[in-house]
């Protein structure tokens, strides 16, 4: 593996030999809650950036293949210039960087939304998902199992009962029959206002969608609506839910027999699942991986996981156990070493 100083080197001879530019420089542009890193370089009046996938941690073939799919069905991603993947470093176009996250506010979010609806809707009508992997029983399940060991074990320093065990696989149980009931679309995975930007044209520019998977059809919608960095009042979120309800009733990708109260159930779950591994995910990030940040947002998505379980009876026991574990504790502030 190239060291890091070395890294840089080449990632940079690698870029000006891309461009044939002996003069240019890079700027980072970003970083992700993976191995990748971002640049960013001007060329003759364009914007470009190299995303840098280390190989031994970082596989750049999921990014090329999955982009390429989008791609196809017309959504906005980045274009490829170049590429050098022995090395891990791709060449992209520069969407910008006017994420949506930033702009979100009470007067501009059903309209950068309903772009993002759009974009959705296309991805799960259009998008080719052929050979594509599936968001299955194992995968789901080991997306949960995150939560018990970095949320619970490290973040809040215990280890749960048999009681406890047989509690928490019982409301996994749930979620993974929720899952699995659905009909199955292309699902990004991360479709969040951290991987959304605002473009010129064909609004939203859509990043980091690598992980794609074919899965429940409510996940991104869930992913977008819930979003682990910005909340919204349950009652406006509930009406967008249904409206794109209704669009994909009428797109026919689900039946129309799936009325109001069951398609709110798949959503609220799908959702819940996606938070509970969250919680893992966002604790795995700063105590293994050093990033620093992710433990800020734990209070809002512990709170999308007590309110929604906090609705489903059967998920009542979930519910008490997390509170009791957690305590009054604040969640933003790490266990001592």
């Amino acid at each position: 593996m190239i060291s890091t100083p070395d890294r840089a080197t080449a990632r940079l001879a690698w870029t000006r030999r891309a461009l044939d530019d002996a003069a240019l420089t890079l700027e980072p542009a970003s970083a992700d809650a993976s191995f990748r890193s971002y640049w960013r370089t001007r060329h003759q009046g364009h914007g470009w950036i190299v995303m840098d996938s280390p190989p031994a941690q970082e596989d750049p073939r999921p990014w090329l293949e999955i982009g390429a799919r989008l791609s196809a069905a017309g959504l906005h991603v980045p274009a490829v210039r170049a590429q050098e993947l022995e090395q891990g470093f791709l060449l992209i176009e520069d969407l910008g960087s006017r994420l949506y996250l930033p702009a979100l506010n009470d007067r501009t979010v059903d309209t950068l939304y309903g772009d993002a609806m759009d974009a959705l809707l296309r991805m799960q009508r259009d998008v080719d998902v052929t050979g594509m992997q599936p968001y299955d029983h194992a995968f789901l399940q080991r997306e949960l199992e995150i939560m018990p060991e970095w949320f619970l074990g490290r973040h809040l320093g215990c280890t749960p009962a048999c009681g406890e065990w047989d509690v928490l696989e019982s409301a996994f149980t749930v979620l993974l029959k929720n899952a699995l009931e659905q009909p199955r679309r292309f699902v990004h995975r991360d479709y969040h206002s951290r991987n959304l930007l605002i473009t010129a044209a064909n609004s939203p520019g859509i990043i980091d969608f690598q992980g794609a998977l074919v899965g429940p059809v409510t996940y991104d919608l869930a992913s977008l609506l819930r979003d682990c960095y910005i909340a919204w009042d349950r009652t406006r979120v509930d009406a967008w839910a249904e409206a794109y309800r209704l669009r994909l009733c009428e797109a026919g990708l689900v039946d129309a027999a799936v009325d109001r109260e069951r398609f709110l159930r798949w959503f609220d779950l799908t959702g819940l699942q996606r938070h509970i591994k969250v919680l893992g995910i966002f604790c795995r990030l700063y105590y293994r991986d050093g990033k620093s940040g992710y433990l800020d947002d734990l209070p809002r998505v512990y709170g999308y996981v007590l309110d929604v379980a906090g609705r489903y009876p059967e998920l009542a026991d979930f519910a008490a156990l997390l509170r009791r574990r957690a305590g009054g504790r604040d969640l933003r502030l790490p266990v001592a070493a």
